[in-house]
């Protein structure tokens, strides 16, 4: 099994990038939008109870990634690295389909407050997806 503390240490960012992205979707009004299913800037705390914001998963999704972290805490735990290596390769795989992250990491796209915010998060997703695997 991987390195406990680094899988708690990836999480941990991880789970902070995705607080921070939430924040930064709310006052900047980001609505999700990936192919074939766009959001509301209207609508953005119902739409973020199922399909998230541009920059943060929704809750359900967070609160399997804080189970797997409190499990991980208490010791090694081979559910939730299986958990934290679905949720990764999941989160990476929303990070690439939301247009707004893929602008923000484009030359022309880069902004002083999301752009730091996709890298973190998107990181931390690729990185749990990595460091979990078989």
């Amino acid at each position: 099994m991987v390195q406990r503390r680094w899988l708690v240490a990836v999480t941990s960012v991880q789970l902070a990038a995705q607080a921070v992205g939430h924040v930064v979707a709310l006052r900047r009004r980001r609505h999700f939008d990936v192919p074939f299913l766009t959001g509301s800037p209207d609508h953005l705390v119902r739409d973020w109870l199922w399909f998230g914001t541009a920059y943060s998963a929704p809750p359900y999704l967070l609160a399997l990634e804080v189970w797997a972290l409190g499990r991980l805490l208490r010791g090694p735990d081979d559910r939730a690295v299986w958990v934290l290596r679905w949720l990764g390769t999941g989160l990476t795989a929303g990070y690439l389909s939301e247009r707004d992250s893929r602008v923000r990491v484009r030359p022309g796209g880069l902004d002083p407050v999301e752009t730091p915010v996709v890298v973190a998060g998107w990181g931390g997703a690729a990185a749990l997806a990595v460091l979990t695997r078989r």
